[in-house]
C-alpha cells in the first residue's frame, strides 16, 4: 500500500493482536508541552511577514537562491529555537490552525462529537476528544468447537463477511457481520435534543441471528455479547448491580464527565436476557479481551458456569456487561447524557432511543441514506442492482471507517540525546478516514487525498474537517509525517521498527487532488452560498500551510537539474532488495533506478509538483484582491508544464513511455548465498548482485509511473505521444487486462518478481484502483476535447470502466469484500480485504465523477 512498509508488515506476519487503547497514553507522555510553550513557538508578526516575503520568491528565482533564503530563514529562527530547546522537526508550523476556523466550532463540532470513530474494532464508539468515554462490543464466536473472543478486526477470526452497508458519517450507520453460523447486525443512531449533554445521546441496536435455519453446534444456541464502557480519563464508573430480570429497561451503568455531565447507559429488550458484569481499574484497555477471558475461565473452573463474576474492582474505570440469550434476540443499548436533576428530560429521550421508536428512526435514516446515494451517484439511474449494493458498501465503509486518534508520532532524530535516536512529535489529534479496518486502521497521508475525492462529494464539511486536521500536523519546515500512528491502540497494529517517521522523506501530496476539486467547484458554482463561504475561508487559512508544504518539496526533494525531483529515502546500501524500495512515493516496490543516488529524476513526483503548483497559482489568483498576497507561481507552472523539457528529461521516443532517470542496470538479480549470522553461523539468504556496472540512463520499466504525464493531462490532445500512450494502455501484452490496468508491464524485467526473500510483488503487476481512477479521469478528459485521438480515448475509456466495475462487483458478490488490489491474471481480490480506502473510488467510476 504505502508508507512504513505496509506490505512488509503484512507479509512478515508481525501484526500484534491488541484490543484497545492505552488510556494513560497521554498522561504518560512526559514530553508533552504546555499550552504556554506551544504558544511561545508562534512567531511574532514581523517574522511571519519575513517568512511570507522570502517564501514568495523561492520557486521563481530557482533552487540555489531558494536554498540561500531558506538558510537565512533558519538563521532568523535558530535563536528562538535554541532558547526553547525544541528541535525544528517537532516544532508546529507557526500559523493559526485550520481547526480553529469558526466553521469547525459550535454546531459543527458538537454534531460530530460522538461517532463510530474506532475503525480497528468490529463495533466501537468514542468522542472526538483526547480522553473519551469509549464503548465497544465483543462476542464469543465458535470455531473448531471452541469459543473465541471477537473484538479487534482481524483476518484470523475468519469472519466470512463484515462491514457497513449504510453510514452517513454523522449520526447513523448499519453494519452486517457474519461469523461462521452467527449473524450480527449493529445499527448506530445519534440524537441531540433539549436537555441532552454536549454531543447528545446515542444508541446501538444489536440483532443476533443464525446465518442458517438452525445451528449445527450446540455452543451457538446461546449468544454471548459483551458490551463495555471505558473512561480514558480514569473516572470511576458505577455499575447497577440490580438489573431488571425482565430486561424491559435496565440501567447498566452511570457516571459523570466534564464534557457531557451525568450520564447513564441502559439495556432494553423484549427477550429474556441474562446479564452479568465485571469491573476493572486499569490504565490500559489493550488487553481487555484477556481480562474478560481470564474472568470467564475462573468462573468455569470454579463454578462450572460461563459468566462474568458480577464483581468490580474499586473505582473501576472499565465496565464489561455480558448479555446472554437464546438466539435469535435483539437488544438496544442507549447512552443518555445530561441526566442530572429531577427535572431532566432524560426519561423521554431514553424512551425515544429504545424499542419501536428506535427501529422507526433507524428505518428513516436508512431511507435518507438510500435517497442521498441515488441523488449523488445514480442520478441517471444507470447502475444495475449489483453495482448499487457495492456502491453503497463503498461509501458506507469509507464513512464508517473514519476514526479519531490522539497521541504523538515517533520521529527519527539522530541528534536526540535520548535512547534510540527518536523524538516525540507534539501531542496531536487526527480525524481521518483509514484505508482498511483490519490492516491499516490509521491515517496515511497519500491515501487520504484519494479518500477525500469521495468524501467531499458526500459531505463537504466532513471533508474540510479531515483535510484541516492533516494540515494542522505540519511542522515549521512544512513537513507532514506520512503515516500517523497515534496512541497505543494504533501502535498495537504496527511492529516497533516500522513506527518511526523520517523527516527527510515525503509522500505524494494528494490532498491537492481535493483542493483542485474544491477550486473547480467554486469556479463551476456547484456549491451553496454557505458551502462556498466555507471553502473560501478554508483555502484562505490553508494557503500558508499549503505554500510551506510545496516549498518543503522544492527544498528537500529537488533533483540536480532544474525542474527535476526525486523521492528521498531509498536505501543505496542494501544487499537484500532486488530493487531498493521507494516507500515515500507510495508505490513501494515499483522499480526505479537500480543504484539510488542524487542523479535520479522521478517523473511521478514531477507531476505531483505540477499539480501542487497549479493549485497554488489558482488560489493566488482567487485571492489576488484579498488578504492573501499574490504569489507568482506562473513561472513554476510554466517550467513544470514545459512539454519539451518533460520529454527531454523523461520520454523514451521509441515506446512513447515516460521513464525515471538514474544510475541503472537491468543486470541485477537475487541469488542464494551463504552468509554469517549474528552468532557467526552460516545461513542461506537471498542476496542481491549486480552483473554489470550501472550507468546514467532512463529506467526502462513501463507501468503506472510511465503514465503520470497522461494522468496529469499534460500531453497535448494532438500530440503523437498521446497516441503512443493509448497504445501502451490498450496493449494486452503491456498494461491492459480484462480486469483493469496492471501496475507494471509484462515486458518489465522485474514483472511479478519478489523484491526480497520475504516481500512478494506488490506494485509489480497487480491492479490498483487509485491509479486506474486517474487513468480513467484522463481518458474521459481526452474523449471530451478536440483532437485526432478523441474517439479512441472514448472507446478505451468505456472498455476500461466496464472491466473495473464488473470485476469489483463480481469479487464483492463472491467474497463480501472490497480488496486492496486485484490479480492481473484472473481478477481475484488480493492483499488486504475490507480495503475500503481508495478501492471505494469504484463508486466514482460508476457515477463517472471526475475532475
Amino acid at each position: 500500500m504505502t508508507g512504513t512498509g505496509r506490505r512488509t508488515v503484512r507479509s512478515k506476519g508481525k501484526f500484534a493482536v491488541a484490543d484497545g487503547s492505552d488510556v494513560s497514553d497521554v498522561s504518560r507522555t512526559s514530553s508533552r508541552p504546555s499550552s504556554k510553550s506551544r504558544m511561545d513557538h508562534r512567531r511574532d508578526g514581523s517574522l511571519i511577514r519575513i517568512l511570507n516575503v522570502d517564501l514568495r520568491f523561492m520557486l521563481a528565482i530557482g533552487l540555489v537562491a531558494s536554498l540561500a533564503i531558506f538558510f537565512l530563514i533558519q538563521s532568523l529562527i535558530a535563536p528562538v529555537e535554541e532558547s526553547h530547546q525544541r528541535p525544528r522537526v517537532v516544532t508546529p508550523f507557526p500559523s493559526p490552525k485550520l481547526m480553529e476556523l469558526d466553521q469547525f466550532q459550535g454546531e459543527h463540532k458538537e454534531s460530530l462529537y460522538w461517532g463510530t470513530y474506532r475503525p480497528q474494532v468490529y463495533f466501537g464508539v468514542r468522542a472526538r476528544a483526547p480522553r473519551s468515554l469509549v464503548a465497544g462490543l465483543m462476542w464469543l464466536g465458535v470455531k473448531d468447537g471452541r469459543y473465541h473472543m471477537r473484538h479487534v478486526c482481524q483476518d484470523s477470526d475468519e469472519l466470512s463477511k463484515y462491514g457497513w452497508i449504510a453510514h452517513n458519517g454523522r449520526d447513523f450507520g448499519k453494519q452486517e457481520l457474519v461469523d461462521q453460523e452467527l449473524k450480527l447486525e449493529t445499527s448506530f443512531l445519534k440524537s441531540r435534543s433539549q436537555g441532552s449533554g454536549y454531543g447528545g445521546d446515542w444508541a446501538v441496536q444489536i440483532d443476533v441471528q443464525h446465518e442458517k435455519s438452525g445451528p449445527s453446534n450446540e455452543l451457538l444456541k446461546t449468544g454471548h455479547m459483551f458490551f463495555y464502557l471505558a473512561d480514558e480519563s480514569g473516572n470511576a464508573l458505577s455499575p447497577n448491580s440490580h438489573t431488571d430480570e425482565n430486561n424491559v429497561d435496565s440501567l447498566l451503568a452511570s457516571g459523570s464527565r466534564a464534557d457531557v455531565g451525568a450520564w447513564q447507559v441502559h439495556l432494553n429488550s423484549k427477550e429474556t436476557l441474562e446479564v452479568h458484569y465485571s469491573g476493572f481499574r486499569t490504565s490500559y484497555i489493550h488487553n481487555l479481551s484477556d481480562l474478560i477471558l481470564q474472568d470467564l475461565s475462573e468462573q468455569v473452573r470454579n463454578f462450572g458456569r460461563l459468566q462474568l463474576p458480577d464483581s468490580s474492582e474499586n473505582s473501576a474505570n472499565i465496565l464489561v456487561f455480558q448479555v446472554a440469550a437464546k438466539i435469535p434476540f435483539r437488544m438496544d443499548i442507549t447512552f443518555v447524557s445530561g441526566t442530572e436533576g429531577k427535572g431532566s428530560s432524560s426519561e423521554q429521550r431514553l424512551s425515544s432511543l429504545q424499542g419501536a421508536s428506535l427501529s422507526t428512526q433507524l428505518q428513516q435514516k436508512q431511507a435518507e441514506f438510500d435517497s442521498k446515494f441515488e441523488q449523488l451517484f445514480n442520478g441517471a439511474h444507470k447502475l444495475e442492482s449489483d453495482s448499487t449494493v457495492v456502491g453503497k458498501a463503498a461509501i458506507a465503509n469509507m464513512l464508517g471507517g473514519i476514526g479519531y486518534f490522539y497521541g504523538q508520532s515517533k520521529i527519527a532524530y539522530p541528534h536526540h540525546e535520548g535512547h534510540d535516536n527518536y523524538i516525540a512529535y507534539w501531542p496531536a489529534e487526527l480525524y481521518t478516514a483509514v484505508p482498511s479496518r483490519p490492516f491499516f486502521p490509521r491515517g496515511f497521508l497519500w491515501d487520504e487525498g484519494f479518500h477525500q475525492l469521495l468524501i467531499w462529494r458526500w459531505d463537504l464539511r466532513i471533508s474540510l474537517d479531515i483535510v484541516g486536521h492533516w494540515l494542522d500536523l505540519m511542522n515549521i519546515d512544512g513537513w507532514i509525517p506520512r503515516e500517523q500512528i497515534l496512541g497505543s491502540e494504533a501502535r498495537s497494529k504496527v511492529p516497533e521498527e516500522f513506527i518511526p517517521q523520517y523527516p527527510s522523506n515525503g509522500n505524494p501530496p494528494t490532498l491537492f487532488l481535493v483542493i483542485r476539486d474544491l477550486l473547480n467547484g467554486i469556479e463551476r458554482n456547484i456549491f451553496t452560498d454557505v458551502e462556498s463561504r466555507d471553502v473560501t475561508s478554508f483555502l484562505e487559512r490553508a494557503f500558508i500551510r499549503l505554500e510551506a508544504w510545496l516549498q518543503w518539496f522544492n527544498i528537500t526533494q529537488s533533483g540536480k537539474q532544474k525542474g527535476s525531483y526525486y523521492w528521498h529515502g531509498r536505501d543505496n546500501k542494501t544487499t537484500r532488495e532486488l530493487n531498493p524500495k521507494t516507500l515515500s512515493s507510495g508505490l513501494d516496490d515499483y522499480p526505479r533506478a537500480s543504484h539510488p543516488n542524487e542523479d535520479e529524476r522521478h517523473v511521478d513526483l514531477r507531476c505531483w509538483m505540477l499539480l501542487a503548483a497549479n493549485c497554488m497559482q489558482s488560489i493566488s489568483k482567487f485571492f489576488e484582491n484579498g488578504d492573501i498576497p499574490g504569489k507568482e507561481y506562473a513561472s513554476t507552472v510554466k517550467l513544470l508544464s514545459d512539454f519539451e523539457l518533460l520529454n527531454e528529461m523523461h520520454l523514451d521516443p521509441t515506446s512513447g513511455a515516460y521513464f525515471d532517470f538514474g544510475n541503472h542496470t537491468e543486470q541485477v538479480r537475487l541469488s542464494w548465498k551463504e552468509v554469517r549470522g549474528e552468532n557467526h553461523h552460516l545461513k542461506r539468504e537471498l542476496v542481491r548482485e549486480a552483473l554489470e556496472r550501472p550507468n546514467l540512463r532512463l529506467v526502462p520499466h513501463i507501468g503506472y509511473v510511465s503514465l503520470f504525464p497522461f494522468m496529469g493531462k499534460i500531453i497535448p490532445p494532438d500530440s503523437w505521444i498521446l497516441e503512443k500512450q493509448l497504445d501502451l494502455i490498450s496493449n494486452g501484452s503491456i498494461l491492459w487486462t480484462n480486469y483493469g490496468l496492471r501496475s507494471l508491464a509484462k515486458t518489465s524485467s522485474v514483472y511479478m518478481k519478489r523484491n526480497t526473500e520475504h516481500d512478494p510483488p506488490y506494485w509489480r503487476g497487480p491492479i490498483w484502483m487509485n491509479m486506474n481512477y486517474l487513468v480513467l479521469s484522463a481518458l474521459h478528459h481526452y474523449s471530451q476535447v478536440d483532437g485526432p485521438y478523441r474517439e479512441r480515448a472514448k472507446q478505451i475509456y468505456s472498455d476500461l470502466r466496464s472491466n473495473l466495475i464488473r470485476n469489483v462487483v463480481q469479487n464483492y458478490n463472491q467474497t463480501g469484500f472490497l480488496w486492496e488490489q486485484y490479480d492481473q491474471r484472473k481478477g481475484k481480490g488480493k492483499g488486504a480485504r475490507l480495503f475500503t480506502g481508495w478501492t471505494a473510488l469504484v463508486l466514482l467510476i460508476m457515477g463517472e465523477a471526475y475532475t
